[in-house]
């Protein structure tokens, strides 16, 4: 166990568990910085149909995604000092906005975290198939082994994440800065026109002519670009102190990497004349496609695109620290059920982990590890959250006053009303590509969580303020000790049952069991000893089985028991056996498990379950 997750650590650790700037890059903004290896593309996959005249609108299309990143930018600098305690959009959206805002914020989330994973991966093997085309029947087996890998380092603990992902984030912003400044000194030397080392795939004739449509069609898609810029807002604690100022550097970084990224990949396109290629047999991602025809298909392209491949499928790593983050906020809240918001081994929430692997999993299989075919249910969540972030920002500087909130108000006003567009456009124009799906899971994990929530408050409407104790009926209870063989597992279970109360009932399903036998032995070890004593002996009742089973009949005798008993409680001893080795558990039978569950759904108040484990030593 410590092997493959680590040691457990103690509370006391987490300080070392917290981030620098140079691992919360790995850890925080892998996301956002693999995303210029598909925002581009997706971009460029609407722009298919214009042909030659298509790749010369990325240069707009991107500048328009960049203008509302620094938008957003801005906007969560505010968010993160004004939240150093974790500001992320369910936080704002629920303190400043009420419950729904903040519920309806947290649902976007989740949504985008799930498909934000599935995604990375996806692209990332997009990329290996582009370098290696043999391994493209394998595209999905080869997302679920990376998916698991990460779930596993994951659960591992954040320090060991960040420090672990730090190499290949680093080599992908090395390799790629790399690739965009040899571009763009060819590009400079021949006057905008560089030949390539190896001319991209031929773009095709243009089957339609240019329209805003397609142009909105294309940025939305773009904008996917964007996604994950939120992370670090929503993992502030997660930073070393100072938390705000640590945080609000590690968001300037990604940012500032992602911006010199996006408007490279852009400008390069246009010079190479590089446009999307179809899913399929001849497919190159772009950065493949650029990374050839700047410096060819040597062994810094290999490295360049493995590190790609690396950060693509590590990008998952952002949903992993966020998405847990999130479930513990709202369990908190009594929105989603309280399994979540619990920390062990590794100071990581385990369950938010696995729950996430879970649903990339169900995800990549669906959709066969395609990112096309993912591609159009993204983005919409995480504009949603965007928007109602900075719309709780401005609430927050509205009731806050003093110097700087109107500046405040300002800043995240316009970062509200620019990602509130941007839903609108990708909503509308994504919708009928699958857009459509996550607008009707959003209001569905909402009123599942007001459901949540409901069980809850009835739950401890129901549990609170107990009454005094009852001392009026202080009986010592029946007591119904199950047998199916005599045994000493049973003699502990009896044993025990005698030290609580004299009226003592065996109950034996009469089966396979001879029972002249079991009578001879009940007498030698039971019977006899307590007649000896003068002590009263229990009550032996066999019940007929003619189709052999065996929980029913004695849950029954016990339900009518209970009905002819009307002032007592009726406690049920059922006596384990406990093995020493887990998996020796499959070579007996669970008959006690299932008696206790049955028992659990059938039972009443008056009913009390006791559990008595026999130890093998051997």
């Amino acid at each position: 166990m410590d092997v493959l997750f680590g040691r457990p650590l103690s509370s006391s650790e987490e300080r070392g568990e917290k981030l620098a700037p140079l691992a919360g890059i790995p850890v925080f903004g892998l996301d956002a910085l693999s995303s210029a290896a598909y925002g581009p593309e997706a971009a460029l996959s609407l722009l298919i149909v214009l042909g030659t005249a298509g790749v010369a609108y990325i240069v707009p299309v991107t500048i328009s995604i960049i203008i509302l990143l620094i938008i957003v930018y801005f906007s969560y600098r505010q968010t993160i000092e004004a939240y150093p305690n974790g500001g992320g959009s369910y936080t704002v959206a629920g303190q400043n906005l009420g419950a729904f805002a903040g519920l309806l914020a947290a649902a976007a989330l989740m949504i985008d975290y799930v498909l934000t994973a599935a995604v990375g991966i996806s692209a990332g093997v997009g990329a290996l198939v582009s370098a290696v085309p043999s391994l493209q029947p394998r595209t999905l087996s080869i997302c679920l082994v990376i998916l698991l890998i990460i779930t596993l380092v994951n659960l591992r603990g954040v320090r060991e994440t960040g420090a672990l992902f730090m190499i290949p984030t680093y080599l992908f912003v090395g390799t790629l800065l790399i690739t965009l400044g040899i571009g763009f000194i060819k590009t400079i030397a021949s006057g905008g026109h560089p030949a390539p080392v190896i001319p991209p795939p031929a773009l095709p004739m243009a089957a339609v002519g240019v329209s805003a449509w397609l142009l909105l069609k294309s940025f939305a898609s773009g904008c996917t670009a964007m996604t994950g810029v939120e992370a670090v807002s929503n993992g502030v604690t997660a930073f070393r102190e100072p938390v705000a100022k640590t945080a609000q550097r590690t968001l300037t970084a990604i940012i500032s990497i992602l911006i010199v990224l996006l408007a490279g990949i852009a400008v390069l396109c246009r010079a190479y004349q590089i446009g999307a290629t179809i899913p399929g047999p001849g497919y190159q991602s772009v950065l493949s496609q650029l990374t050839a025809a700047v410096v060819g298909r040597h062994t810094f392209y290999f490295v360049t695109i493995g590190s790609i491949l690396l950060v693509l499928s590590l990008s998952a790593n952002t949903a992993f620290a966020d998405f847990p983050r999130l479930c513990r906020l709202v369990a908190e809240d009594g929105y989603l059920p309280t399994p979540p918001a619990v920390r062990v081994r590794r100071l990581v929430y385990t369950v938010g982990i696995i729950t996430l692997g879970i649903l990339c999993a169900i995800l990549l299989i669906l959709f066969r590890g395609i990112t096309d075919r993912l591609i159009p249910l993204y983005a919409v969540g995480a504009f949603l959250a965007f928007t109602l972030s900075q719309a709780g920002m401005v609430a927050h500087w509205k009731r806050k006053g003093g110097p700087g909130s109107r500046l405040g108000m300002y800043v995240n006003g316009l970062g509200a009303a620019a990602t509130a567009g941007t839903v609108a456009i990708v909503t509308i124009t994504k919708f009928t590509d699958g857009a459509w799906i996550t607008a009707v899971l959003i209001p569905l994990i909402v009123m599942s969580m007001y459901a949540i929530q409901r069980h809850y408050d009835s739950v401890g409407q129901e549990l609170n303020n107990p009454p005094p104790l009852a001392l009026d009926h202080l009986d010592p209870p029946i007591v119904v000790v199950p047998m199916f063989t005599l045994n000493k597992v049973i003699r502990a279970g009896l044993q025990f049952a005698l030290n609580i109360s004299p009226d003592v009932n065996v109950v034996h399903v009469e089966c396979a069991v001879n029972k002249e036998e079991l009578l001879e032995q009940w007498n030698e070890v039971v019977a006899g000893p307590l007649r000896n004593a003068g002590l009263p002996v229990p009550q032996l009742i066999f019940l007929n089985s003619p189709y052999r089973f065996i929980i029913y009949p004695i849950v029954d005798y016990i339900v009518r028991l209970v009905e002819e008993n009307p002032g007592r409680e009726i406690a049920v001893i059922i006596p384990e056996l406990v093995e020493r080795r887990w998996y020796h558990n499959f070579l007996h039978n669970q008959r006690a498990v299932w008696l206790k569950a049955a028992l659990v759904r059938k039972g009443t108040p008056r009913i009390a379950i006791i559990n008595v484990p026999w130890y093998l030593s051997t």
